[in-house]
């Protein structure tokens, strides 16, 4: 799978008193990349949902290299790096547009439930929704 792009500007709120963007941000920004890019392969999370499956976040990582500041376009990367119907895990990377510095870089695991909170398989619940994820990661 391709990486996947989002702009983002960090904004003042996202900022400590030093203008830097505070460290939990970043999780944000993880979500808005990851939320784009399923959008980006034809279905959205409010899709998933009425269908009665979750994709829940059960492990995240940061590492962060620079600091963003206020007012910096960031590129957000997002790419999956496993899917197996029950698991997805996405990979991230944070990049000052202006400099190309590489701000940060990340990783979430996800496992799919249903809605009291049992492990399922995607493709027995909502196959066309597994059918445009296999899809997406043979690119």
């Amino acid at each position: 799978m391709e990486w996947f792009e989002v702009k983002i500007k960090v904004r003042y709120s996202e900022t400590d008193q030093m203008a830097i963007a505070y460290h939990g941000n970043y999780f944000s920004w993880f979500e808005v990349a990851r939320t784009e890019m399923i959008r980006g392969i034809g279905t959205s999370y409010k899709e998933m949902e009425e269908h009665g499956v979750l994709l829940p976040v059960i492990d995240v990582s940061c590492q962060y290299k620079v600091s963003a500041k206020y007012d910096d376009e960031l590129v957000v990367r997002v790419k999956c790096t496993k899917y197996n119907g029950i698991r997805m895990d996405f990979a991230y990377e944070i990049i000052r547009e202006a400099d190309q510095a590489l701000i940060a870089t990340g990783a979430t695991k996800h496992a799919w439930i249903d809605k009291k909170y049992r492990p399922v398989r995607l493709g027995k619940i909502v196959p066309a929704i597994h059918k445009k994820l296999l899809q997406e990661l043979e690119k």
